[in-house]
């Protein structure tokens, strides 16, 4: 990667954020043996970050970690320039405001070398709106992950305008080595790939909760017992393809194309009315009765780390 250090000679990653993308970025990470320093804004944000490292590093144990990989090998910090020091790599979670987002990286475009690439986590926001400051822009990524992302292989990488391909290239090279599956997109879209197709199961949940048609706990216990243990080994396109035999994707398109036509998807979201939006707040308490958020966490990634052991087996 001509103009950026070597993806295998990265040995110390900058995490910044305290959130739960941050903290998992950064228990990733530490997982895969890297040195890591969180930058956090304010002291008072520690304990958090902590939290979703402690609770990530049960999970990423019963995966297997990397040689080398310790707790004792993070480090946390207020000081930003303190927190780059000596930083292979930046994975940046700030929150998730423009202004935040291009104020941080036009200091981390004059105080990092310029080999140093700085990926970014957003989920709403392209690179382009969130270089327009930056004096570095070339060496700047989106690396959106997954959540969790200490679980999850995923992580959706494009360049803004001003972004060198190099870069990109290099952040997908890292990222394989350090374990994740990238998926380098052709072009800047709002919402990346994985969480507009999320996008669209969303909106057609809601117009059903919001028609009547089914519950909060009818629309989950349909995805859990129908297509999602198949996607965990298909994705939408293979399921398709495999399901119609051996005539594949051809078949399924020239015998069931017509029903694309049928009213089974309503792609405009529905107005978020105080109705709707209470009917899906009552639903899920409903679900989660009286169980913490940590112990539903904890499950979820209990059972993740399952299907990823029998993929990986």
């Amino acid at each position: 990667m001509m103009g950026y250090r070597d993806p295998q000679s990265v040995r110390r990653v900058t995490s910044i954020g305290a959130g739960p993308i941050g903290g998992g970025w950064a228990a990733h990470f530490l997982a895969r043996g890297y040195d890591v320093c969180a930058y956090i804004h304010t002291e008072a944000e520690r304990a958090a970050l902590l939290q979703v490292i402690e609770t990530a590093w049960t999970s990423l144990t019963a995966l297997g970690l990397a040689e080398g990989a310790s707790l004792d090998r993070l480090s946390i910090t207020t000081d930003l320039k303190e927190a780059v020091q000596d930083a292979d790599f930046i994975q940046e979670s700030a929150p998730e405001r423009l202004d935040i987002k291009q104020a941080l990286y036009a200091e981390l475009g004059r105080i990092l070398p310029p080999d140093v690439v700085i990926c970014s986590s957003t989920s709403g926001m392209t690179m382009t709106e969130i270089q327009a400051d930056c004096p570095t822009p070339e060496r700047t990524v989106i690396g959106h992950p997954f959540n969790p992302p200490y679980l999850l292989p995923l992580v959706e990488i494009v360049g803004g305008k001003r972004t060198d391909p190099a870069a990109v290239a290099w952040a997908a090279a890292f990222y394989e080595v350090a374990g994740k599956a990238p998926l380098v997109m052709k072009k800047e879209i709002p919402g990346f790939v994985a969480t507009r197709l999320q996008e669209a199961l969303w909106r057609e949940a809601l117009h059903m909760v919001a028609n009547g048609e089914a519950t909060p706990q009818d629309i989950d216990t349909a995805l859990i017992n129908g297509p999602a243990p198949r996607m965990a080994v298909q994705g939408q396109c293979m399921a398709f393809h495999v399901a119609c035999g051996e005539g594949g994707m051809a078949t399924n398109l020239d015998q069931f194309g017509p029903a694309l036509k049928w009213p089974w998807t309503r792609l405009e979201a529905p107005e978020l009315t105080r109705e709707l939006r209470d009917r899906m707040v009552d639903g899920c308490n409903a679900i989660a009765g009286d169980r913490h958020f940590t112990e539903m966490a904890a499950e979820r990634d209990a059972k993740i780390v399952a299907v990823l052991k029998a993929l990986r087996d």
